[in-house]
């Protein structure tokens, strides 16, 4: 899934003139978190938070005292040291990068241009909908050998059952570098058919478990 797919492109802006004062009212009446600060081109130069508007507007105790505050401008406390996508980035590579830089909002660019955001929400829904867990099914989970074919395999004794799948995650296995975890999310209420046939072909079925029958 590509970025373009789930970001939105309804993007609220201000530039650097607007002052804090017109950021913290649309921040309250769109309910957003982030405003992406652009130039007259709509090229993106700034970006601030709703934290970077708490930490610069004056305590409900003192407003009046320091009401001049928020009519300054965003260009005085916008952060420029912005990490930027691209409507064509992968999703999955896309989360990487808010987990690695701790970030919970990402400007879309192209050719310079603001086009999109994408939030940690966003990213959360695509998630869901990539595992297909938003949709009726159950869960295998297999420990399976770290080589070319296997998926493949695999993938035969799910169709011989008529189960649809739904999604495939694959991870790895910690304590054994030749193994790997195969997710898989099909389309049954009662896995337990595959679940058999899998253990039959030799292998190690890790959820959901049938009673009276080991792993190995």
């Amino acid at each position: 899934m590509i970025v373009e797919k789930i970001m939105n492109e309804d993007v609220i802006a201000l530039t650097p003139t607007d002052t804090i004062h017109s950021a913290v009212l649309i921040l309250k009446e769109k309910r957003i978190r982030h405003i992406p600060i652009v130039d007259d081109s709509f090229h993106l130069v700034g970006l601030v938070s709703d934290r970077d508007i708490r930490d610069a507007s004056p305590s409900i105790f003192r407003t009046e005292e320091y009401k001049k505050d928020l009519e300054k401008p965003l260009g005085s406390i916008m952060r420029t040291d912005i990490i930027t996508g691209h409507p064509l980035d992968f999703v999955e590579e896309i989360g990487a990068v808010f987990c690695e830089n701790n970030i919970s909002c990402l400007p879309i660019l192209k050719e310079k241009r603001l086009v999109g955001i994408i939030t940690g929400t966003d990213l959360l829904h695509s998630f869901v909908e990539l595992t297909g867990v938003n949709q009726p099914g159950s869960q295998i989970e297999i420990k399976i050998p770290n080589k070319a074919g296997t998926l493949h395999d695999i993938a035969h004794i799910f169709k011989n059952r008529n189960a649809n799948i739904l999604s495939t995650l694959v991870y790895p296995e910690k304590d054994e570098s030749d193994y790997k975890i195969l997710v898989v999310r099909v389309q049954t209420m009662n896995p337990f058919m595959v679940v058999e046939d899998l253990k039959k072909e030799g292998y190690t079925v890790l959820w959901p478990s049938l009673p009276g029958i080991s792993h190995d």
